[in-house]
């Protein structure tokens, strides 16, 4: 069992306070042990399933198969990255050390930082499934999008989840209690009032109406039986179905395992006044699950998404067949700068059937198709090709030695 120490003397003052940067004070073994040892868990995982997703999505980007749906998918593994790289990394050192110690300034952003990383993932995925869903309908054609548009619209998503989060940080500091220091917020009761209509507004616009916005959308979709540009739905590709059910899956994901820290947080803030809080144990594991979603999300795209796993499969090609290019290369005699090691040396071309023989690397790479590796010349393959189904050999290849000097 865990429990938080209060100090009573603070709450006399104040109309609201509570932990910022993760609960303090905590008692038990578990909450000092295995606490972090889950969130650090889940930090790895999430971490590299995100780099392999934006991995995935550059070097398409770079061949120039980006779409508007890919785009959008990028900024939302850019988010869950930060999530899992920055802020649940946070609470693992505050359960470990139970009380706060990275400073005034990290008290002060690091829920509200969080929140913004919430807020920007919610409208980005609500973005992603607007887009989505109008590629699905056949209304607009994702090989022609506009970047500078894209880029505008993350950079307004991020801007205003960062303005809508900036109250966190108003009444978050770090205050000394006993020997050690607290990361806390308290709002005074002169601004009692303003907090308590933010407290329902911010949830509301954040969380609900995004979601909202993704259930009329999807059932808008499924629901149009002749969509824009004469395309059934229920005719769809199965590559389409399957992607349209993958977007629904990360959606009705992120919304159930948001909806605990959101329910925990309002639940403090409007139930303070009564006495009325949430447990500790609830507000930490809906913590916890905050930072799975972030973590489980990679794992469905690199698992179910064709386009994330079709560009992981492209680029391990293509740096496999690099890796080929270059052994071989060194591998090769080293000639010098004056041609010494190679003069004099005589060079054997063997007859070789060009036609049957295997022009395929142990890594998998076709020497036939892929660009970066050697190049067979069509007049060579056609000379040896020719010259080994012929059987009257050449004066040089004969077998008795004639003499051309008279002794």
């Amino acid at each position: 069992n865990v429990s938080v120490d209060f100090a009573d003397s603070t709450l006399k003052n104040v109309s609201f306070f509570d932990f910022a940067g993760g609960v303090q004070l905590l008692h038990g073994v578990n909450a000092r042990s295995v606490l972090p040892v889950i969130l650090i868990g889940i930090c790895w995982t999430g971490v590299i399933g995100n780099l392999l997703v934006l991995l995935s999505l550059i070097h398409d980007l770079r061949n120039g198969t980006a779409s508007e749906v890919k785009s959008l998918l990028a900024g939302l593994s850019s988010t869950d990255l930060l999530i899992t790289l920055l802020c649940a990394p946070v609470r693992a050192v505050t359960y470990y050390r139970q009380t706060w110690i990275l400073g005034s300034l990290l008290c002060q952003t690091a829920d509200w930082f969080q929140h913004s990383c919430l807020v920007a993932k919610t409208f980005t995925l609500a973005a992603t499934t607007g887009a989505r869903c109008t590629f699905v309908s056949g209304s607009s054609d994702s090989k022609y999008f506009s970047h500078m548009q894209i880029y505008g619209a993350l950079a307004f998503i991020w801007i205003a989840s960062l303005v809508s989060s900036t109250p966190l940080t108003i009444f978050t500091s770090l205050q000394p209690y006993h020997d050690v220091k607290l990361c806390v917020t308290e709002i005074p009761f002169c601004a009692s009032g303003f907090m308590d209509v933010f407290y329902k507004i911010y949830p509301t616009l954040t969380y609900l109406v995004p979601i909202l916005f993704t259930v009329v959308h999807y059932t808008k979709t499924l629901l149009d039986t002749k969509p824009k540009g004469d395309l059934d739905v229920t005719n769809a590709q199965p590559q389409d179905k399957g992607a349209t059910a993958v977007w629904l899956s990360v959606s009705v994901a992120n919304a159930l395992m948001l909806l605990p820290e959101w329910s925990s947080w309002t639940w403090a803030r409007l139930g303070y006044s009564n006495n009325y809080t949430p447990p500790v144990g609830f507000v930490i594991f809906s913590q916890v699950l905050m930072y799975s979603c972030s973590s489980l999300s990679p794992i469905i795209f690199l698992t179910a998404y064709e386009d994330v796993r079709h560009g992981l499969k492209s680029l391990w090609l293509f740096r496999t067949c690099r890796r080929s290019k270059r052994t071989s290369i060194s591998t090769s005699p080293n000639m010098e700068e004056n041609g010494a090691e190679g003069r004099g040396a005589i060079v054997i071309y063997p007859l070789v059937d060009l036609k049957h023989v295997s022009l395929e690397t142990p890594e998998g790479c076709d020497l036939r198709t892929d660009t970066a590796a050697r190049k067979i010349f069509p007049d060579l393959e056609h000379f040896w090709t020719e010259r080994v189904n012929t059987h009257d050999p050449l004066p040089w290849e004969s077998q008795e030695e004639k003499s051309y000097f008279k002794s």
